[in-house]
């Protein structure tokens, strides 16, 4: 990330790593035909610091970070998904850090009638791709995939980044989530899901 405050990049998350972990995801990863590849040296990004400096503070939490396909391809990210649903009858957390809006220009544009509306136009598409529990499996992987097709896509997701988080979430659980909250923040509407 960039362009926020110096302080910003001096934020410590001294986690154990899990190698062990890591080289059963590398494992389920390949058996999947995913091409993966195992790096001890980088540090965690501020995609894993920031929810767990908030839900395990006192850091006793061992982790393993995934990165994204460079390829950003939707169905990509749920294939990863689908090759780690075996992680879940181990007990191991799966998350999915990244927003549902994410716009870093619009954050520092005043809102608009028309902004707001195609914020909340995506926010409503998003929160009925993934929680609506009369979609079949199918149809809501068909609309994860295709969600830049989804109203006001680009004006939320520039870059998918920050979304394609939710995918590998959904390809683990393969069903419905549900809508834990929703919030504004810098006058936008965003949502967060647990499966």
């Amino acid at each position: 990330y960039y362009g926020f405050p110096k302080e910003s990049y001096e934020i410590e998350y001294p986690a154990p790593g899990a190698p062990e972990l890591a080289n059963k995801i590398f494992n389920l990863l390949e058996n999947a035909g995913i091409e993966a590849k195992l790096d001890d040296q980088r540090g965690f990004d501020h995609g894993l610091f920031v929810p767990l400096k908030i839900m395990y503070p006192d850091v006793n939490i061992p982790c393993v970070q995934l990165s994204l396909v460079n390829s950003l391809q939707p169905e990509v990210h749920i294939r990863i998904g689908k090759a780690l649903t075996d992680l879940r009858k181990d007990n191991i957390l799966v998350i999915g850090s990244g927003f549902s809006f994410h716009n870093l220009k619009e954050f520092f544009t005043p809102s608009t009638q028309k902004s707001q509306a195609m914020n909340e136009s995506f926010e409503q598409w998003l929160i009925d791709t993934c929680s609506n529990s009369q979609l079949t499996e199918e149809e809501r992987e068909q609309r994860l995939i295709n969600w830049d097709k989804a109203p006001a896509a680009r004006y939320c997701h520039p870059r998918e980044d920050h979304l394609l988080p939710l995918h590998v979430c959904y390809g683990v659980a393969g069903t419905a989530a549900k809508k834990v909250f929703e919030f504004e923040l810098m006058g936008k509407m965003a949502s967060a899901y647990i499966w």
